[in-house]
């Protein structure tokens, strides 16, 4: 048995009724798939019973790898990249239809944000089915005035829109993680009503704003704007307001306005 490295996250999805559940969630005949972190190929195997136009996988194990390759090696439409999914560059001739993923728990939020800000957008892929541990997607999932809610909150539903969620018990899983986890099924948006030329402008207001996340914006918003509180009255916004009862459309009017007058 393969010894799975917990500082990678790595816990393999290993109930069959699941993973053909994940698999049924799009076409995928004669698509080009994504797989992110596919680790001894439980669902890869049966999405290239699907007839897949071709799938690509990234896996920075090296031993999964070496294992990937010896299980699909006489497949044509195969092709394996060992590299980090962080560092990866999606080159002119990388343009997947459908992204799979179950995601290392450590880095999945930065994961799903290298997606979020694809150069090119409206993306060239439709759907992205991504696995999470079921904390981190409910900080997806939330919405404002929760606990949960957050930057990877508005983040996320400023280019993306999730389709459907569910949960599935640690049980389906090897070795057996501490808590449950959660499939988020995403569209990309081609359409928004804020224009924000940099969506890391974006990240760096709620960065900057949830940094005090209990206490009022008001100091917080001083960091972004020198003349804070006229902008403030200008925009709307209340300055004693916590960050998590500012809506997403708040963030994104902040940043509009930022990015106008930096």
């Amino acid at each position: 048995m393969l010894n799975l490295k917990k500082s990678l996250g790595q816990n393999l999805l290993i109930d069959k009724n699941i993973l053909n559940k994940i698999a049924e969630l799009s076409v995928i005949n004669g698509k080009e798939v994504f797989e992110v972190g596919p680790g001894t190929g439980n669902l890869t195997e049966i999405i290239l019973k699907k007839n897949p136009k071709k799938i690509l996988l990234v896996e920075k194990d090296k031993r999964f790898c070496e294992i990937l390759s010896k299980k699909f090696d006489l497949k044509k439409n195969f092709i394996i990249y060992n590299e980090d999914i962080l560092k990866f560059n999606f080159h002119k001739n990388i343009n997947p239809d459908l992204v799979f993923g179950n995601l290392p728990y450590n880095i999945s939020t930065q994961i799903l944000a290298k997606f979020i800000k694809f150069n090119k957008w409206p993306p060239p892929f439709s759907k992205i089915i991504f696995m999470f541990q079921k904390e981190v997607a409910d900080r997806i999932l939330a919405k404002p005035n929760t606990k949960e809610y957050g930057r990877i909150s508005v983040l996320a539903n400023f280019r993306l829109d999730i389709i459907d969620s569910f949960k599935i018990s640690k049980k389906c899983f090897l070795p057996v993680p501490e808590v449950d986890s959660k499939i988020i099924i995403f569209s990309p948006k081609t359409y928004t009503n804020y224009y924000i030329k940099n969506i890391e402008n974006l990240e760096k207001i709620t960065k900057i704003l949830f940094s005090g996340k209990r206490k009022m914006i008001n100091k917080a918003f001083s960091k972004i704007f020198k003349d804070y509180e006229k902008i403030a009255n200008t925009l709307d916004i209340n300055l004693k307001k916590r960050p998590a009862e500012l809506s997403c459309h708040d963030f994104y009017r902040i940043t509009e306005y930022y990015e106008k007058n930096i």
